[in-house]
């Protein structure tokens, strides 16, 4: 397909395949997504402008999507978390992704298969804005045929380190 077809009918072109030291800049950024490009080119032993040029190639294929910071939402003021599954309409899909993205502390959202259809995770100040947001907000879509609210305990970000 033509490049000029491809970007006005939405469709991408495949990322290049990953070697070694791709996969290796990528694991390392995972850990560290300030690390500086010297760093990244001594750890994986290449010059800093092949490191560079890599990192932009996987920026330009889609495979680095974005660099962000990993938030403690007690800390941030965010004390309650729950995964909420969701039944949908058959089809609606994308109306619901689009209102579940609206939402205040909606943090992923994700079409699943099994015994619901999305799986959202939400971070809320607390249990009242929580119950709020499933009873007055959630439930209210007319697409959502039904919800199961999960609490959040406790959990660990496997991109600190807490999952090796």
């Amino acid at each position: 397909m033509p490049e000029e077809q491809m970007a006005t009918s939405g469709a991408r072109a495949p990322a290049r395949p990953l070697d070694d030291i791709d996969r290796s800049i990528l694991y390392m950024l995972q850990s560290d997504g300030r690390a500086s490009i010297r760093s990244v080119a001594e750890r994986v032993h290449v010059s800093r402008a092949n490191a560079y040029a890599r990192i932009n190639r996987l920026i330009d294929d889609g495979v680095i999507r974005g660099f962000s910071a990993l938030i403690d939402q007690e800390r941030a003021g965010q004390g309650a978390s729950a995964y909420i599954t969701l039944k949908i309409v058959q089809n609606s899909w994308r109306t619901v992704r689009e209102k579940l993205h609206a939402l205040p502390g909606a943090a992923h959202i994700a079409l699943v298969s099994g015994d619901f259809d999305v799986l959202l995770l939400v971070h809320t100040k607390d249990n009242r804005a929580l119950r709020e947001l499933v009873l007055t907000r959630i439930q209210a879509m007319d697409e959502v045929l039904s919800t199961r609210t999960l609490l959040v305990f406790e959990e660990t970000d496997l991109q600190e380190g807490g999952g090796g």
